[in-house]
């Protein structure tokens, strides 16, 4: 049975040159607006035939890197300097975003775990569908930007996928390098199902995603990083005249899942070494100490590979099952 239209509708014109800004606006029925909608902010720079490159951020919303740069992006991008077409979503979950939640106040979906989404199903879900059935199929190319949200700090990384199709993955890996954040990876996720980027590349298209830093705030230097990574992004796409800039990204391997340090207790977390520190198999990495009964002693968590501490768990609390640590080689 085929899928009902989605109810998202929009105050831009896709096929029109120039500039615009707007909105998608989703309905949204709720006590203080019967007739109320979630609007999500989205930008179109268009100058006559060529590629057309989707940009997004704030899949989650605690994530700021990818809002940040990309409103500015919106708002400074000259068409005359581009061939082809821009859209810019820069907080694809904007009820979350507004709420500085990763996950959706109305629902608490987290989009990038709800993909392909459903017309009839949740707010997030809604958003999702729109993503994959109106905005996907005019892309050429995408780039999602994530940092790692008020929970997580990554070093600076572009990132493509491992995929069954070579070539596909090939352009993907040549784009993230494009990007020119300090590090390149292929993504290792501990989860998949559901995520934007598995949508894109069963699309078959070049996909690009980041994660930059976190902590859920920014900064300076890692700004500056993304500004000049989505100008590099559509300089490779062919979208934006003029040359890369900055120097190439050095090149991490993320072996599989095991790169994962996995707390298997609650407790208040000690770092012995620094984000992006190199380590080495079996050396002490964190401490979990016990802070509501004294005399215990803390647990210690090692490194597994030899190679670079490549993102770490934030906030000082840690719970069982919580993610701590993502180990990587240096390539």
């Amino acid at each position: 049975m085929p899928l009902p239209p989605s109810p998202i509708s929009t105050t831009v014109n896709y096929n029109a040159d120039g500039v615009q800004h707007g909105h998608l606006m989703l309905p949204y029925s709720r006590d203080d607006a019967a007739y109320g909608s979630v609007m999500i902010p989205i930008a179109v720079i268009k100058n006559g035939d060529g590629p057309t490159a989707l940009l997004s951020g704030g899949n989650h919303g605690d994530e700021y890197q990818g809002p940040l740069s990309l409103l500015k992006l919106a708002n400074t991008l000259d068409p005359t300097h581009i061939r082809g077409r821009v859209i810019i979503v820069p907080t694809m979950n904007q009820p979350a975003f507004a709420a500085a939640r990763r996950t959706s106040p109305i629902d608490d979906g987290n989009l990038n775990r709800l993909f392909p989404g459903r017309p009839d199903g949740t707010h997030t879900e809604r958003i999702a569908d729109y993503f994959t059935r109106t905005l996907l199929p005019m892309a050429d190319a995408v780039l999602d930007i994530h940092d790692g949200g008020s929970t997580l700090e990554f070093i600076p990384m572009a990132s493509s996928l491992a995929l069954d199709d070579t070539n596909t993955e090939a352009t993907g890996a040549v784009a993230a390098e494009a990007f020119r954040a300090p590090f390149v990876t292929k993504l290792v996720e501990l989860d998949m199902l559901g995520m934007w980027d598995l949508v894109v590349a069963e699309a078959g298209l070049p996909f690009v995603t980041t994660e930059l830093g976190g902590t859920g705030s920014t900064r300076p230097w890692i700004v500056a990083i993304v500004d000049r990574g989505v100008r590099n992004i559509l300089r490779h796409w062919g979208v934006l005249t003029g040359e890369l800039e900055g120097t190439p990204s050095q090149r991490i391997v993320i072996p599989d899942t095991d790169a994962y340090v996995i707390s298997d207790t609650d407790g208040l977390i000690e770092w012995l070494v620094e984000l992006g520190d190199p380590i080495t198999a079996g050396q002490p990495i964190a401490c979990v100490h016990e802070p509501r009964r004294l005399g215990v002693e803390p647990t210690v968590y090692c490194a597994t590979i030899d190679g670079m501490l490549a993102m770490r768990h934030h906030p000082g609390l840690v719970k069982m099952g919580d993610a701590i640590a993502m180990q990587a080689h240096l390539a």
